[in-house]
């Protein structure tokens, strides 16, 4: 199988370092994307009044998109070119970010996100097949996946403080028009820096497994979500059902298609399987107590949001400085031990958020945020280098497909799940504790969600107002300890896991293991999945 470049000399001097800046810079900004609403959807909430089921649809609805269509994306890199699909990727990104950007409905604007999502899904795959391309040398292809992956580890980490900044000169729809000049930049500067890169054969364009999977995702996070808005039982029973009933569908279509689209057989893996479900729980542990952390500094404590991103800011620094030192100690340690006592780090952490109150004073809150988010970089920084690596001879490429997609995924079911319950919670406890005699609306919205109690108490006379914002804040402090409990359990499953099922890897600097066998022996899949996913290694 091989490739056609229209500039075999792009491989020397300085034009492909700065293909590679090129290409980091949109990396970082499409998982900034992922974290850059948690400052702003306060803002967001106030102009466009979604319900809190809206909202978190709102700020999750894109990383679901952008996760299920990842793998398939890769297919239509090999089809289309690399270059095109990460051109069309980045138009289509920035015209709908003008558009969602100046949006005043809350269900259009879930629908703008989504597309969003599925932009970003084109863009990814193609950054990495065309660093691929142009870093043949194994040292520098390091540097280069190195520089990616770094760059997208910032993205996520510093969404909020740049949004925090954005919303103090300007609105929350700067959000969206921050993409705008940094896709300009790609669509311009691909063209002149990087390769047109078209693969001689292209893989099975399997679109159909692409919507089953988002079959299977979407109505079981309805019917979690349902939960939050007091849905019924049949309809919350159904919707997971049908999600269950989709994705044991989406399974059995991967495992009997020679050219799968996900190839689940590399789960019988252990060390696959085994990092892939420790990422997970630790990304979902910490999407939902991320998202709920941003909105109390905001919304409970006060602060402004250039305020809250510079607190956040401590905690930020410090994950990307243990993210740049987990690969080191994995040198030493095992790798599943360094995962594991990052986790263990987390429960930590997680157990010092519980206690948090209405009262609780801003530096005990800013330290037990700055013991759980750094402790989830060794997750971060080693999972995809374990699953790749791991993988049988000819699977590299599917594997990662599936860590790519498990990245996506973490944040958002987080957000879907842990802030789902911590909704439920809030509107439990502010049932019984809001005063008598409320307008009806203000009564209503303040039943929703916290950002709704805030823009009711504004109508209402001081004493009346100081009461329900009193309510709603301990509701939500409510909300914010039992979603940090959940996720201390999480987290404290996800070490278990990390210490149990990947104690057999050993450190990196020790000589390599002889690899597992291959779950999947016996059919073409391995060699045809590599081929067809041009943008994994």
């Amino acid at each position: 199988m091989s490739s056609v470049s229209s500039s075999p000399e792009l491989g020397a001097g300085r034009k492909k370092w700065w293909a590679l800046g090129l290409l980091v810079l949109p990396a970082m900004l499409l998982f900034m994307m992922l974290t850059i609403l948690f400052l702003a959807i306060p803002y967001l909430a106030a102009d466009l009044a979604p319900s809190s089921s809206q909202t978190l649809w709102i700020l999750d609805i894109y990383g679901f998109l952008m996760a299920g269509f990842l793998v398939l994306m890769g297919t239509v890199a090999d089809r289309v070119g690399h270059r095109n699909l990460l051109v069309i990727g980045a138009a289509v990104f920035g015209v709908v970010s003008v558009v969602a950007a100046l949006t005043d409905d809350p269900a259009l604007m879930i629908v703008w996100r989504a597309v969003l999502g599925v932009a970003a899904a084109a863009q990814t795959p193609a950054t990495l097949g065309l660093i691929f391309t142009m870093f043949t040398d194994a040292k520098e292809r390091g540097v280069a996946i190195g520089a990616w992956a770094a760059g997208i580890s910032a993205g996520v980490a510093l969404g909020p403080l740049l949004s925090g900044l954005l919303l103090d000169v300007f609105s929350w729809r700067a959000t969206f028009l921050v993409a705008v000049p940094i896709m300009a930049l790609v669509v311009i500067g691909a063209p002149l820096l990087l390769p047109r890169h078209q693969r001689s054969e292209a893989g099975r364009l399997d679109v159909f497994s692409a919507f089953l999977l988002l079959a299977a995702l979407l109505p079981f996070i309805y019917g979690v979500k349902s939960i939050a808005t007091d849905g019924s039982a049949q309809v919350i029973l159904l919707a997971i059902a049908v999600g269950v009933a989709f994705g044991a569908w989406f399974v059995i279509r991967q495992l009997r298609s020679p050219v799968p689209l996900l190839d689940v057989r590399l789960f019988g893996n252990r060390t696959v399987g085994g990092a892939l479900g420790v990422f997970i729980l630790s990304a979902t542990g910490l999407g939902g107590v991320y998202l709920m952390f941003t909105q109390y500094l905001q919304l409970v404590v006060g602060l402004s949001p250039l305020k809250t991103g510079l607190a956040i800011l401590p905690a930020a620094l410090a994950l990307i400085v243990v993210a740049t030192l987990s690969p080191v100690m994995a040198r030493k340690v095992r790798p599943g031990y360094v995962i594991a006592t990052g986790l263990a780090v987390q429960v930590i952490g997680y157990l010092m958020l519980t206690q948090v109150g209405t009262t609780t004073g801003l530096p005990l809150i800013i330290a037990s945020f700055i013991v759980v988010y750094p402790a989830v970089a060794p997750s971060m920084a080693l999972t995809t280098d374990l699953v790749v690596s791991s993988a049988p001879p000819g699977k590299a490429g599917a594997a990662g497909g599936l860590s790519s997609t498990v990245n996506d995924l973490g944040i958002s079911l987080g957000v879907a799940v842990v802030g789902s319950i911590g909704v439920a919670r809030y509107r439990a406890e502010i049932a019984d504790t809001l005063p008598p005699g409320l307008p009806a609306d203000v009564d209503k919205a303040a039943r929703d969600n916290l950002d709704g109690a805030i823009a009711g108490a504004g109508q209402l006379s001081a004493d009346l107002s100081a009461s329900v914002l009193r309510a709603a804040r301990e509701a939500f402090a409510s909300g914010f300890n039992l979603g940090a409990a959940i996720a201390a359990v999480i987290a404290a499953v996800g070490a278990i896991l990390a210490a149990v099922a990947l104690r057999h890897v050993p450190p990196t600097g020790s000589p390599a293991p002889a690899p597992e066998p291959d779950p999947g022996q016996g059919t073409a899949a391995a060699a045809a999945v590599a081929e067809t996913d041009g943008s994994k290694p």
